[in-house]
């Protein structure tokens, strides 16, 4: 099978809609299928790949990470997108992509599905902070009903957003897929080498959370809940990976509650080596967003055996369960602490969770797994699609 994949966002730009783009592109192609991605151009990129194409892009005012594709230019590649004879058009992103995605549905009549990555409602107001609230929820609302009913069928990462989309009066025919853990993150890799690269003394107990540094993953709480700890325990560290739009609001917080010498940053880390090392450099990994439609970054952490402690709202809910590797927190402060405090101060009970959760992670989401299930589900939606140009085709 070929498949076209359509994104505003990917490498270099890292988010959880790279993250499943680049899992399943290789898991795709290890059970034999073909897999193509049209993407923006990014400044500086230079890491050219034979199965993506760069479309000229712009920055974008409100959202300076991301980029906006050139309509203009990424229409001027349908007649060779025509000659590829693609099976199907799977699109990632709202955007540009998924408009291009519904011209090339029309253009070559072939079946189009959407993955619904992002939960638009509860933080589009976060980045245009002019429109009201309640308008922009019901923005978000009203055109992810109207573009997912555009398309053959939706792709939701978890029931919880799949309901959501139920809700907003989306008809079409809605699977949940969520993004499968890649193999690499399975490889059992030594702490010692993280905290000696990243001089962290093994005596300190370092709490981890990896991702965007924005307003919609509740950093914010994070540092309070460190805070709290840190009352009691100055050994505590909290490392924060990853970058974003609010690190100089997260470091006005760290200053305000003098807490420099217990907070680490580092950068984004090379996803195949660095990253897993992370994980396993860290004691707990914690997670307070409440806005994810799936959480990659728990079952990673999982993956190599790091017990989580998270808030499991939305797309949280579907990926952990308590005491399967994770201990799930209310969204509190001191309910927060008192699960991390569960797994500090009782060893045993720390590495039975810690064991638990590799299991978990094994046996439900490996990416190879929902590799599968996605041909299954295009081999599905391509079959309805001839079934109905056929019943077209015999109408009088």
């Amino acid at each position: 099978m070929k498949v076209l994949f359509l994104s505003d966002v990917y490498y270099p730009r890292i988010n959880g809609v790279s993250t499943s783009i680049r899992n399943s592109k290789i898991n795709l192609e290890r059970l034999g299928h073909s897999v193509h991605l049209i993407a923006p151009e990014y400044p500086f990129d230079t890491n050219k790949e034979k199965w993506i194409t760069r479309i000229p892009s712009m920055s974008i005012p409100f959202d300076p990470e991301d980029r906006l594709m050139s309509y203009f230019k990424i229409r001027k590649l349908s007649n060779w997108i025509k000659k590829e004879n693609f099976d199907i058009i799977h699109i990632h992103t709202p955007f540009v992509a998924h408009y291009f995605g519904l011209h090339l549905k029309n253009f070559l009549n072939i079946p189009c599905v959407e993955t619904y990555h992002t939960f638009f409602e509860d933080y589009l107001h976060l980045y245009i902070p002019w429109l009201p609230k309640i308008f922009s929820k019901w923005f978000a609302r009203r055109l992810s009903k109207r573009q997912c009913n555009k398309v053959d069928a939706v792709i939701s990462p978890s029931p919880q957003m799949a309901d959501i989309l139920k809700k907003y009066g989306v008809s079409s025919p809605c699977e949940v897929i969520p993004t499968g853990i890649q193999a690499s993150f399975f490889t059992q890799r030594d702490k010692k080498v993280f905290r000696t690269q990243y001089n962290i003394p093994l005596n300190k107990k370092v709490l981890l959370y990896v991702g965007r540094v924005a307003k919609e993953k509740n950093i914010e709480f994070l540092i309070n809940v460190l805070n709290v700890l840190s009352q009691e325990d100055k050994d505590i560290i909290l490392m924060i990976t990853g970058q974003g739009p609010a690190e100089q609001e997260i470091e006005k917080k760290i200053i305000s509650l003098n807490l420099q010498k217990q907070v680490k940053k580092l950068p984004y880390l090379d996803q195949e080596n660095e990253l897993p090392q992370c994980y396993a450099g860290a004691d707990i990994f914690v997670f307070s967003s409440k806005t994810e439609t799936q959480g990659i970054v728990p079952l990673e952490a999982m993956a190599q055996g790091t017990p989580v402690v998270a808030i499991a709202e939305l797309g949280i809910a579907s990926v952990i369960k308590d005491e399967e590797g994770a201990l799930i927190a209310n969204d509190d402060i001191q309910h927060f602490c008192s699960q991390i405090k569960r797994l500090l101060d009782h060893r045993k009970f720390s590495i039975e969770q810690s064991k638990k959760a590799k299991k978990y992670v094994m046996e439900n989401w490996t990416a190879e797994h929902m590799a599968e299930n996605t041909i299954n589900f295009y081999q599905k939606i391509i079959r309805e699609s001839s079934a109905k140009k056929l019943l077209a085709l015999n109408q009088p």
